[in-house]
C-alpha cells in the first residue's frame, strides 16, 4: 500500500517529525495530488502553494481554480502568485522553463518560516531518473549521477521512492481527480523527450531500465559520498584561505592525481566550468599575473601561487572625497578615520594601516580613488619620485592585493599610498605643530 511506504520512508530518511508543518507545491497534476492525498492521510499539517505561470491561457486560471478546490476540500490554507513569466525570462535571458523555476521557489522560500518549515515537492523515481539520463547525457559528473535527493535544506521530495505506475494506481483506487497538462506530451522541452522518446525505446531493448536506474541512481549516492570525501580531503591539504582569497601552491598541486578532477571540484565552487580547467593549468606554468576569469572570480599566477579571489575591478571608478572635518569615510577597502591634533597629543604609530602627517602641506578637499598608471609620489625616506606601479612591484604585492590599493591625494599630490607608505613631501618634522592622521579598519 503506498501510503504505508510513504509514512515509512518519511521516517526512515528522517524527512521531517509528525508534527512539523508543511507546505505543499500543488500544480494540479496527478503527482501533487496524490502527494496531498497521502499528507492528508497521514494525518501531517500542510498547506498549499500554487504557482500560476500564465502560460497556458484559459487553461492556467483553471488549473488555479483546481487546485483551490482542493484546498476548501482539505480546509488546509491556500497560496496563489500569478507570473509574467514570459516577461521574466526575455528580461533574464533564460528559458520559459528555467524562469518558471526560479520563480516559483523564489515565492515558495519566501512562504516557508519558522511556522511552516518545509516545502515538500511531488518528484518521484520516474522525475530521478530522466533527470539521471539528462545530467549523464549533459555532462554533469558524479554529482549529477545521483539524481535528486529526498532532502536538501529545507525542500523534502518524500516520493522518490515511488514510481509514476504507483501513483497513478493509488490515485484510481482512492477516485482522485486531477489536471492533465497537454504540455507533458509535447517533445519541445528536454525532459518531455526523454519521457516520450529516449526511455521507451530504451525499454525496448532492455524492459528492467527503470528499475535498474532506480538501483544505480542508490549506489550512485553512494560513490558521490565517498568521492566528496576523497575531494574535502584534498582540498584540506591543498588550499589556504587568506581573508576573501584561496591560495594554492602549484608545485603540491601539480602532484596530485587525478589532476583535472581534483583541480575542477576546487574551481567549480567559484564560477568556473570543467572547460576552463586546461585554462588554469596552462596559467600555471605561464608568466606572472596571468589569470583566468569566470563571473564572479579570477585565478591569477602570482610566483608560485595560483590565487583564486573576488573580482573587484568594479569599483575601479570609487573616487571619494574628503573634506575637512570629515572624521570618517567608508570605502571598498574599509572604513578610514580622520583626526586632526598637535604633535605633543600624537602618539605617533609604525602601523601601516596608519599615517600622520603635516596638517600644513595638507590642500583640503582630499580624494581617495584607486591608483592609476602614471600615477607616481616621493616614498618616505626618498628625494626622488617613483611610480606607484614600480613601488608595488618593488613591495612583491599580488595582482589582487594591487588592484584593491588605493590612494589619498592633496591638490594632485599623493600624499598616502593607502597601507603603504607616505610621501616624503608630507612628512612630520620637527617644525610641525598640527598633524593631520589617518588609519584604516
Amino acid at each position: 500500500m503506498l501510503l504505508t511506504r510513504f509514512v515509512h520512508n518519511i521516517v526512515e530518511k528522517k524527512l521531517f517529525a509528525p508534527t512539523d508543518r508543511l507546505l505543499i507545491a500543488v500544480s494540479g497534476g496527478l503527482d501533487s495530488v496524490v502527494l496531498c492525498d497521502l499528507c492528508h492521510s497521514a494525518g501531517f499539517y500542510f498547506e498549499i502553494a500554487h504557482a500560476n505561470f500564465q502560460l497556458r491561457g484559459e487553461d492556467s486560471l483553471i488549473d488555479e481554480f483546481f487546485v483551490k478546490g482542493l484546498s476548501e476540500h482539505y480546509r488546509v490554507p491556500f497560496h496563489v502568485k500569478k507570473f509574467d513569466t514570459l516577461a521574466y525570462a526575455e528580461h533574464n535571458r533564460v528559458s520559459v522553463q528555467v524562469a518558471a523555476r526560479e520563480l516559483r521557489y523564489n515565492w515558495f522560500n519566501e512562504l516557508l518560516n519558522d511556522d511552516l518549515r518545509y516545502l515538500l515537492t511531488a518528484h518521484h523515481a520516474d522525475d530521478n531518473i530522466e533527470t539521471v539520463m539528462m545530467n549523464f547525457f549533459r555532462g554533469t559528473g558524479i554529482a549529477g549521477l545521483r539524481g535528486m535527493v529526498a532532502k536538501h535544506d529545507r525542500i523534502v521530495r518524500p516520493l522518490l521512492f515511488a514510481s509514476r505506475k504507483e501513483i497513478l494506481d493509488h490515485a484510481k483506487e482512492r477516485k482522485l481527480s486531477w489536471r492533465e497538462d497537454i504540455s507533458n506530451a509535447s517533445d519541445k522541452y528536454s525532459r518531455n523527450y526523454f519521457r516520450n522518446a529516449i526511455i521507451p525505446m530504451v525499454y525496448k531493448i532492455y524492459p528492467e531500465v527503470e528499475a535498474n536506474l532506480a538501483h544505480n541512481i542508490t549506489r550512485f549516492a553512494e560513490v558521490n559520498e565517498l568521492y566528496q570525501q576523497a575531494v574535502d580531503l584534498h582540498k584540506k591539504k591543498l588550499l589556504e584561505f587568506k581573508g576573501d582569497e584561496v591560495h594554492i601552491p602549484i608545485l603540491k598541486l601539480k602532484k596530485l592525481s587525478p589532476l583535472n578532477t581534483i583541480l575542477f571540484e576546487v574551481i567549480k565552487d567559484f564560477g568556473f566550468t570543467s572547460h576552463q580547467v586546461n585554462d588554469v593549468l596552462h596559467i600555471a606554468d605561464g608568466a606572472q599575473g596571468s589569470y583566468v576569469q569566470s563571473s564572479s572570480h579570477r585565478i591569477i599566477k602570482n610566483r608560485k601561487w595560483l590565487i583564486i579571489a573576488p573580482d573587484n575591478n568594479t569599483d575601479k571608478a570609487v573616487h571619494i572625497v574628503i573634506r575637512d572635518g570629515d572624521n570618517e569615510v567608508r570605502f571598498p577597502g574599509g572604513t578610514l578615520t580622520i583626526e586632526n591634533g598637535f604633535t605633543d597629543h600624537i602618539n605617533f604609530s609604525e602601523d601601516v594601516c596608519a599615517a600622520e602627517l603635516d596638517h600644513r602641506d595638507i590642500k583640503f578637499p582630499l580624494l581617495l580613488r584607486k591608483w592609476k598608471a602614471g600615477d607616481y609620489f616621493y616614498p618616505l625616506g626618498m628625494r626622488k619620485k617613483k611610480k606607484i606601479s614600480r613601488f608595488l612591484i618593488d613591495s612583491k604585492l599580488s595582482k589582487t592585493e594591487k588592484e584593491r590599493l588605493y590612494v589619498i591625494e592633496s591638490d594632485k599630490k599623493i600624499c598616502w599610498v593607502v597601507g603603504m607608505r607616505i610621501d616624503e613631501r608630507f612628512k612630520v618634522t620637527a617644525s610641525t605643530k598640527k598633524v593631520l592622521k589617518f588609519a584604516i579598519s
